[in-house]
């Protein structure tokens, strides 16, 4: 099953939402601002990516110029940080099996699924 991790008010993750439904596989959306990813499902997430947490980081968001930008963050202090105020996880972002991607373009999705 795919999982899609959206926000509703994105424009781009309304177009990820989009490609996912028309690929007519069965997904299940997951609204991240209103339920938050733990941090081990932050970390699967990370790990099925191939990449850091700073992958996951919206670093243009006010929040995260202000509290964290220029800080010499752990990868477990960047998670943290996501898991405590969602609104810093990039969006959208598609698992499918063994494989995600985070839909920016959204295209990429079409990479995975």
């Amino acid at each position: 099953m795919i999982t899609i991790y959206h926000n509703n008010r994105c424009r781009k993750s309304r177009e990820g939402l989009a490609l996912v439904e028309n690929s007519g596989k069965p997904h299940k959306v997951v609204k991240y601002l209103e339920d938050a990813p733990t941090a081990k499902e932050l970390h699967q997430i990370i790990k099925l990516l191939n990449g850091t947490p700073m992958d996951l980081v919206r670093q243009n968001e006010a929040i995260w110029k202000t509290q964290f930008k220029g800080k010499n963050l752990t990868d477990s202090e960047i998670i943290e940080a996501m898991v405590a105020d969602p609104k810093l996880i990039e969006r959208p972002i598609v698992v499918y099996g063994n494989k995600a991607v985070i839909g920016r373009p959204p295209e990429r999705i079409l990479d995975i699924i």
